[in-house]
């Protein structure tokens, strides 16, 4: 799954430019990765609580490899588009449901290295996929790595949806009724701070990765530094090797620190790799500099979705993640849009250093959560 998203990553706002120039365009096929799960997560949330995690989880495979199926088949903008969007919705159920799966399944004094080692068996394929997808594209073109992520996305399908052990470990259904005044529990407010300043470092989470990282990072390095698009995908594996060193680390961590501890230094890791991009222009110091970014980056990731199942109610976990996602989704949408016309306005460096100021704020706000000191499941 992990590698056949990642396939498209060092091409992706290159071909969208090349089947329109906008600016505005290549933004929103980045952001409809996410546009169509705004409104879907949470409800999805409250079904994977009420109905179990299985049948979410293949529904989001299938989606998957249809969005990559209509990719590959586009001949303009919108068609991708559409496409993406398909695609991400797939995407949101499997996440989702996968990580319930895992919040379901270990104690608390252990989730933090089991959702690690899980993170980082997914990046794995992500750090496969991304120099893969580069050098594909110069063999088979574009369209036919899309098509090629769709015929993989398939034998993923059919492997969950014939497998026992995934239907039985996701059979888990708690009785909540599907009403607001259970989701009330898990919405943002400030009477649910711990959860509310989660939520927004997960918006800020994508609002980067999928802003930055995703869209202006590899313009950048294209249009203006000049590297060629193979070894963009190297780049980007790079950081995904930072990434994959660093969640089975800073899971085991989280069990033994805290988890506060290891956001708090991710985020400042993370914006000093965002800065160091400003400063350097050769390929092999980017290249060091992207596994530095990875690396806080994945600390973050998974010590604060681990936060956020220690500070959810235990019955409405997963309709936490919804909310947690829909969030994230909202960075998304919102992330391209916002950096893309930064970029190509004022230049590399504004864009660059709003998103450290992203970080700087989003860092003071969990600073303030207090997690609870112990803890039932």
């Amino acid at each position: 799954m992990i590698m056949g998203m990642s396939l498209a990553s060092s091409f992706l706002p290159i071909f969208a430019y090349e089947l329109d120039p906008s600016g505005i365009m290549v933004g929103f096929v980045s952001s409809a990765w996410f546009l169509s799960r705004i409104f879907t997560e949470i409800p999805s949330g409250l079904l994977a609580d009420r109905i179990g995690r299985y049948r979410l989880l293949v529904s989001g495979l299938a989606l998957s490899s249809i969005g990559a199926l209509l990719c590959s088949i586009s001949v303009n903008v919108y068609m991708l588009i559409a496409g993406r969007g398909l695609w991400g919705l797939g995407t949101g159920l499997f996440f989702m449901s996968s990580t319930a799966i895992i919040f379901d399944t270990f104690h608390q004094n252990v989730r933090g290295t089991a959702l690690g080692t899980f993170q980082s068996i997914e990046f794995i394929g992500s750090f496969i996929g991304a120099p893969l997808g580069g050098f594909m594209s110069g063999l088979i073109g574009y369209r036919g790595v899309f098509l090629s992520t769709a015929i993989l996305t398939f034998i993923s399908f059919m492997i969950a949806f014939r497998s026992m052990g995934v239907k039985l470990s996701g059979s888990s259904v708690y009785r909540v009724n599907l009403d607001i005044s259970s989701l009330r529990k898990v919405l943002p407010g400030v009477k649910n701070w711990g959860l509310t300043a989660v939520y927004a470092n997960s918006f800020a989470r994508m609002l980067i990765w999928n802003g930055i990282s995703g869209t202006v990072f590899p313009l950048y390095l294209n249009m203006d530094l000049g590297i060629d698009v193979e070894l963009i995908g190297v780049v980007m594996a790079v950081r995904t090797l930072g990434i994959i060193a660093s969640t089975g680390i800073s899971g085991r961590l989280s069990d033994r620190l805290g988890r506060k501890p290891m956001i708090v230094i991710g985020l400042l890791v993370e914006a000093s790799g965002l800065y160091s991009y400003t400063v350097v222009s050769a390929y092999p110091p980017i290249a060091f500099v992207s596994f530095t970014e990875g690396f806080g980056r994945g600390m973050v990731l998974t010590s604060l979705m681990v936060l956020l199942s220690e500070i959810a109610p235990l019955d409405l976990r997963g309709s936490a993640l919804g909310v947690y996602r829909t969030f994230m989704s909202l960075g998304g949408v919102v992330g391209p849009i916002v950096f893309t016309p930064i970029y190509e306005g004022y230049g590399y460096y504004p864009a660059f250093l709003s998103a450290v100021a992203v970080i700087i704020a989003t860092l003071a706000m969990i600073s303030t959560v207090k997690p609870p000191r112990s803890y039932t499941a």
